[in-house]
């Protein structure tokens, strides 16, 4: 199985996902070209994968970004957890900051994002991390954020079109996910009371439901 993080993260996040029979395999986020759509960067994203037909799990924006994938490339399956499949499930108030071009207010220089440690609490809420070592990601993150990649990777979010749905997708999302808010979702699998960060937080749950899908 090949497991692609949100945002820029890297394959620590499934750290706690362990299946049974399944190796797990990270693609790699690379920077993204001057001016590169969502779906030329899904085309060199693909040059990591095999020629047979891979099984893809997308985290949150891996999630899109596998999507973009099976556009172009044949998959088994597609897992898709914390993430979204269309346009439609993404909240209105993304597609207000990507109609306003919100995001270009992001920091231009990686010290930007350092000096905004006063948001982590917040922004951990939202992200439901809530462990010493979710925290520790997450920070982590923040404080090495590349910000071509991250203002590139926000607009991409910001401002998806897709409609195209694979047939064999599944899909696993949490109750409590506070950025892509479940009842705009349409999940097969509700994890109750799991936030966004349910990857490393409920993969109990995640593991028993892929068992019985994968």
């Amino acid at each position: 199985m090949f497991c692609i993080s949100g945002l820029g993260a890297d394959e620590r996040i499934f750290n706690n996902l362990k299946i049974p029979g399944i190796q797990l395999q990270f693609i790699k986020w690379v920077q993204p070209l001057p001016t590169e759509t969502i779906k030329e960067y899904a085309h060199r994203l693909c040059e990591q994968l095999p020629a047979q037909d891979p099984i893809i799990l997308g985290v949150s924006f891996g999630g899109m970004m596998a999507i973009e994938i099976a556009k172009q490339k044949p998959v088994s399956k597609i897992v898709l957890i914390s993430s979204v499949k269309t346009h439609h499930e993404v909240p209105q108030w993304m597609k207000n900051c990507g109609n306003y071009q919100l995001d270009r207010i992001l920091p231009a220089r990686q010290s930007g994002y350092r000096a905004l440690k006063v948001m982590r609490p917040i922004q951990n809420y939202f992200l439901g991390a809530v462990t010493p070592e979710e925290k520790k990601i997450v920070n982590e993150y923040r404080d090495n954020v590349d910000p071509v990649y991250i203002r590139w990777a926000i607009r991409q979010v910001l401002c998806w079109k897709n409609d195209w749905l694979p047939d064999n997708l599944v899909h696993l999302h949490g109750e409590k996910d506070h950025i892509f808010p479940v009842k705009k979702v349409k999940a097969a699998h509700v994890i109750p009371q799991a936030g966004h960060f349910m990857i490393m937080n409920r993969c109990k749950q995640i593991v028993d439901i892929l068992k019985d899908e994968i």
